[in-house]
């Protein structure tokens, strides 16, 4: 193989597959990147056996050829290398790879590219298009909430299920559970219902967030593996099989309370009571009191720990309903008001049952498109 790449391209692709490299692993050769001539391209490719991650390069080929190096000390290598030429040599035998870019000559000893997993290709399957703003924002507003315990598999992945033009993307981890829509551009052939892994949609999030180019994702007719392709990058994972719980059912229809806040101001306060919240079991306490005599009402949020103090701020609010009080673990709440702007709503029925949290618009109306629930702490009042 005999290859010339701009600097900059190389790093590029290595930045984008690296994030599938297996760092723990009994195959050593997944710690390796796949660097191969494609139809006149230079393919990158990294896998960790649950994701697989491929991306290629505007490249000169003067000899097709394939091999792996490591990832780690390639990536490492090709950023220090000045913005310039860097041309890519392996011999027959493919034990080395030659790099030549300015005044540096390296060689970097390479594993035989034979002995590489090889990269899942889908080729038939339900298709999905999707706008990739819509998409991140869908992702971004609901993965966090899976589960990082492998106790319960299903749980650790996204839910993803197609309903005419509508897909939604649910997760759960037992304490919180995240919903959002995305409006598709056309109705798939047919329905979609699976489990993606949480960790792959993270990685994709971040692949889509440099480009504007439509996002398509096919899932193979056994229901195993996800595709999801851009124009120059395919990232595919393995769906995790199972049954996902039933979470409509764990959406309230009625509340009793309804309380209207600025977010950017919920989470200033969140932040600070957080503060003294983890030396206090990590709860923050909120409560809510209607307005009277033309005065706003307000929402108190705050926090206290035996050893170290306590805390109390205030924020105006918009309360509908009774007065309430509920507490929350710090996380959760500042997890769901990181992914919201503008106005929120906090809607529930008693301390002891789950908060509803919906974006709402400036006329105070709940947008559709996202709910986010999360179990309350019992505290002592």
């Amino acid at each position: 193989m005999k290859v010339q790449v701009l600097q900059e391209n190389l790093q590029r692709g290595l930045s984008i597959v690296g994030r599938a490299v297996a760092t723990r692993s009994t195959l050593p050769i997944t710690a390796n990147v796949l660097v191969s001539t494609d139809r006149g391209r230079l393919k990158l490719a990294a896998t960790d056996l649950d994701i697989s991650i491929c991306a290629w390069i505007g490249a000169k080929i003067d000899e097709e050829g394939a091999t792996t190096v490591p990832s780690r000390l390639i990536s490492d290598f090709v950023a220090q290398l000045p913005p310039t030429t860097v041309s890519l040599e392996v011999p027959q035998n493919g034990r080395q790879m030659r790099l030549e870019c300015a005044r540096n000559d390296s060689t970097i000893n390479a594993m035989d590219a034979e002995d590489f997993p090889r990269i899942p290709e889908i080729r038939d399957g339900v298709t999905i298009q999707f706008d990739p703003k819509a998409l991140r924002r869908a992702i971004e507003r609901v993965e966090f909430a899976a589960a990082t315990d492998d106790s319960r598999p299903v749980l650790t992945g996204v839910h993803l299920k197609t309903d005419g033009t509508r897909l939604t993307m649910a997760a759960a981890d037992g304490f919180r559970l995240a919903v959002a829509d995305i409006t598709l551009p056309e109705s798939p052939s047919e329905s979609i219902e699976v489990i993606v892994p949480a960790r792959a949609l993270r990685e994709l999030s971040r692949l889509v967030g440099e480009t504007n180019e439509p996002v398509e994702m096919r899932v193979n007719p056994q229901r195993t593996q996800v595709l999801f392709a851009m124009t120059d990058v395919e990232m595919v994972a393995q769906l995790i099989q199972g049954t996902f719980p039933n979470y409509n059912q764990l959406i309230p229809a009625e509340y009793g309370t309804k309380v209207l806040v600025n977010v950017d101001e919920f989470k200033r306060e969140a932040r600070i009571a957080a503060i003294f919240a983890r030396d206090g079991s990590g709860i923050i306490r909120l409560q809510m009191a209607p307005g009277d005599a033309g005065m706003p009402g307000q929402l108190t949020i705050s926090a206290r720990a035996d050893e170290i103090g306590d805390n109390e701020g205030k924020i105006d609010a918009k309360v509908e309903g009774e007065g309430s009080k509920i507490a929350f673990n710090s996380r959760y709440l500042q997890d769901v008001l990181n992914v919201l702007t503008g106005t929120v709503a906090l809607e529930m029925t008693s301390p002891s049952s789950q908060g509803v949290f919906r974006p709402v618009d400036e006329n105070g109306v709940s947008e559709p498109g996202y709910v986010h629930v999360v179990m309350p702490m019992f505290v002592q009042w």
